[in-house]
């Protein structure tokens, strides 16, 4: 089979995903961008059971910067947040919650096609957003200069 870079390029431009329903999948908890369980679990199409067996089973590929799990206060807080966790439904077991390094980790563990291609939109949406918080902030530096002079 011969490398077909149109092909490549029509893959890429194919969504699976609504790039907005992705980005307000992302919350920012202890200081990092992260992704749920449960919300990668159904973009990834597996239960979350699932998911969680896999990165326990591979857990030496999900260091502390990678993926935690949160702890009850935090699971109550979110859940007083968001109308979409119902009481009782996430208290079995800890929340897991993936950085960018461990939803791209995810992929390796969860041996499927799909899980690559949704990974590979997360990443791009990762990417993005840091793209645009180090715009915002070139420009307030540039504001913040521009004041300092007058």
């Amino acid at each position: 089979m011969a490398f077909n870079r149109a092909n490549m390029t029509e893959n890429k431009d194919i969504m699976l995903i609504p790039d907005e329903v992705i980005m307000n999948q992302i919350y920012y908890i202890r200081g990092h961008k992260v992704m749920l369980d449960t919300d990668l679990a159904a973009l990834y199409e597996v239960e979350t059971k699932q998911l969680k067996r896999q990165v326990k089973r591979n857990i030496d590929r999900f260091p502390e910067d990678f993926m935690f799990e949160l702890g009850n206060e935090e699971q109550k807080i979110l859940r007083s947040q968001f109308g979409t966790l119902r009481h009782g439904e996430h208290s079995k077991y800890n929340m897991m919650v993936f950085t960018e390094q461990g939803v791209s980790m995810l992929s390796s563990v969860l041996n499927s096609k799909r899980a690559i291609k949704v990974n590979i939109q997360i990443i791009r949406i990762f990417t993005h957003i840091r793209k645009i918080l180090a715009d915002n902030t070139d420009i307030r530096l540039e504001i913040e200069k521009s004041y300092s002079v007058i």
